[in-house]
Parts: structure tokens; sequence; C-alpha cells
């Protein structure tokens, strides 16, 4: 997850349940120090494509639960490589699972800007076929958890890449990334964002979150 940031986000945040997610670049996150900070809860970097697992994953999706945080797992998504299914499996075995405890959010798929080449930002497949790479991630996660992934992207990313498709909207939950004051606009089939990642630093680790409803529902959020 990359990008530029304002220090906080809009008057219209507060109040609202403040996240954060990390990977392997955060290590040892002091949980404790977190939490009294502000944070209610966190994405932890599980997987990406097939062969990479985050090697602080354990510590951190663990520490981050017994500093009394709601945590969930995330994977980062290199469509080009093999299938939505395939790099699916390949998150669910390694930490991308979901109970219904009341702690654990449902598993999130980060589909964006391809890193390794800028001149292939899509990963080189067509608009039809990164739809269908995220329906087949989807239905895999759905097949082993019984819940449809949170698909983290961006407004320019989605439109970009996928033709703005609607085809998700209805069924996932939106983890926008808009390092601005305010979330802008969305892209097709979605009214409003679950999560915000509104900047790349601040005073949590990782990039910061909101969640765009209260403590209560966030909870509620976990269980079902």
């Amino acid at each position: 997850m990359t990008a530029v940031l304002p220090a906080q986000p809009q008057a219209a945040g507060a109040g609202k349940p403040r996240g954060h997610d990390v990977s392997s670049h955060q290590r040892n996150v002091d949980w404790d120090a977190a939490r009294k900070n502000g944070a209610v809860f966190v994405y932890v970097k599980a997987t990406e494509a097939t062969s990479y697992r985050n090697p602080y994953f354990s510590r951190q999706y663990t520490g981050s639960r017994e500093a009394g945080l709601l945590r969930g797992a995330y994977h980062f998504a290199v469509p080009h490589l093999s299938s939505g299914q395939t790099q699916a499996a390949h998150f669910l075995r390694n930490g991308g699972g979901w109970t219904p405890d009341g702690w654990t959010l449902p598993p999130a798929l980060d589909v964006e800007w391809n890193p390794y080449d800028r001149r292939k930002p899509c990963y080189g497949l067509r608009r039809a076929e990164m739809v269908r790479w995220i329906a087949a991630f989807s239905e895999e996660v759905l097949r082993q958890t019984g819940r449809r992934p949170v698909i983290y992207t961006t407004t320019t990313w989605w439109r970009r890449c996928t033709g703005d498709s609607a085809a998700f909207g209805s069924g996932h939950p939106l983890w926008l990334a808009r390092w601005a004051a305010s979330p802008g606009p969305l892209p097709a089939g979605w009214r409003r964002p679950t999560f915000w990642q509104y900047a790349e630093r601040g005073r949590l680790p990782g990039d910061q979150n909101l969640f765009n409803g209260s403590a209560v529902e966030l909870k509620r959020f976990a269980t079902a």
C-alpha cells in the first residue's frame, strides 16, 4: 500500500473507530502503545501472490489481539502470476481465515497499482480478466470462510483496471485508499466505504484508517 498524505482526516471522521494496517515493514509493533494512541482495529498483511508470507504475521496478528484490538488479515494480489482462486487458497492457508468471535475482521483483498512494473499498472490483464480474477478470489474466500472479502483499492485504479465494474459493490465491503481530506468519489457499485485509509503515516504504526460507523457497529461487523 503506497502513496503522500495529510496528517488527519476531515472532521467527519471524528469519533469513528481508528485503526491501521501493518506489514513486515513495521516488524515488531508495540501494540499496547498503539492502543493507547487510539487504535481499535488493525489489518495485518498475511500473504502476497502464492509464495510470500509475512514473517512477522503471527506475532503481529496475535499481539494485536492480546492488546485488545480487533484484527484481520489481508492479501496483496499479484493477478498475473496465478489465478484468484489459487491466491485465495494460499492466503487462507496462511492466516487469512475468519471466525465469528467478535475479534476477527473479514479477510481483505488488496488489489491496486502494480508495484513491480509501472508500465503495466493492471498487471497486463484486460478489464474483464481482472473482474474475473477478483470474482474467483472472492468465491474461494466465501467457500472457505462463509464471508465475502473486504476489497481494498483506489477509485482511480478500479476505474482503469476493472472498467469501473459495479459487480462487487452489493456484496463486498469497500476499504477505500485515498490519502486526502475526504474519501472523494467511490468506485462504481459502492455507496459508502466501510473503511477509509486516509494517510500513509500518523500516530499509529503503518497506514492510518477509519471505520465508517460506531464501535458497536465495528464489533457487529466482525461477528457477521
